[in-house]
């Protein structure tokens, strides 16, 4: 097969759907369902609108994996909220969004959409891999611009970015990152670990924002482009750029690893498919009953049906 293959950053659409409906939307006994129910209707609306052949739910096995740590201690540290020996720190979630992503999980599995995450790997990592394994087109729905990176015109990968739910998508293509932010999707990774994020803990290069950061690559190329300059005296560099680079020199050499999503994870074997009936359909009859995911769910079973 070599359809189209729609890859969801899975924990930002639930975010997203969290912050996006009404808390008043519960299960019978009272419980907030708002999460659920919201991406029940934002994978409707993603299947409806771009009729992908294949579907890949990627999750966050490790939110903070331990060797992006261990080259940038910063790294996503102000969203811990418990350190965990020997196992991957709690994030700080909201309350009543943590009872709704094992329910969410059940639902995806019982509907027969492919669920993948893997132990030390974010599910930007998933992402990129499949990615990379892809024989034929994909869309990556996220609310992640880090995943910019994987935009490649050539092999026809895109990234459908909400702007408001998922019936309003930003397609992200190569012209729209160059008219954007001066660079192409291979360059996206490098303009964001010289701008740094402050949302992931990236310093980046202090006193490079984003418009100097794009000069810079337009300039030498790509970050080793940047790197070599830096010890070439007739580059065009200012002495404050290239004091600053000097400095910045040991986060340099490690902030690639970090930023750029991994392409080499190992991946289970799954069934990518989209499926038209539900895998276990007593299953989720008992999740539509006990959760009252009512017509969300009905909804994108005749969607899928379709």
């Amino acid at each position: 097969m070599t359809g189209r293959l729609m890859l969801l950053d899975t924990a930002s659409l639930y975010f997203r759907a969290y912050f996006g409906v009404p808390d008043s939307v519960r299960a019978p006994d009272g419980t907030p369902v708002n999460a659920v129910r919201g991406l029940l209707d934002f994978i409707d609306r993603l299947v409806k609108d771009h009729r992908p052949e294949k579907l890949v739910a990627c999750m966050d096995a490790d939110w903070r994996p331990q060797w992006r740590v261990d080259l940038i201690p910063s790294y996503k540290a102000h969203r811990v909220a418990e350190e965990h020996e020997g196992a991957p720190d709690a994030e700080e979630v909201p309350d009543t969004l943590s009872p709704q992503v094992p329910v969410i999980e059940e639902m995806l599995d019982a509907l027969g959409i492919a669920r993948v995450g893997v132990a030390g790997y974010e599910a930007d990592d998933v992402i990129g891999t499949f990615t990379a394994r892809a024989a034929g087109p994909v869309d990556i729905v996220t609310g992640d611009r880090d995943l910019y990176q994987l935009v490649d015109d050539a092999r026809d990968i895109r990234v459908l970015y909400p702007l408001k739910g998922v019936g309003t998508l930003q397609l992200t293509d190569e012209a729209w990152l160059r008219e954007k932010y001066g660079v192409d999707g291979r360059g996206y990774a490098d303009l964001a670990l010289l701008r740094g994020d402050p949302s992931d803990g990236l310093p980046g290069v202090p006193g490079v924002g984003e418009k100097t950061a794009a000069k810079l690559l337009a300039e030498f190329g790509d970050l080793a482009g940047i790197v070599a300059a830096v010890d070439d005296p007739k580059a065009k560099l200012t002495p404050a750029q290239r004091k600053r680079l000097t400095e910045a020199a040991p986060y340099l050499a490690v902030a690639p690893k970090v930023v750029r999503v991994a392409d080499d994870v190992p991946l289970p074997a799954v069934d990518t498919a989209l499926p038209h009936t539900p895998r276990d359909a007593a299953a989720l009859d008992a999740l539509a009953a006990r959760w009252g995911l009512g017509s969300s769910l009905q909804r994108l079973l005749t969607t899928l049906e379709a």
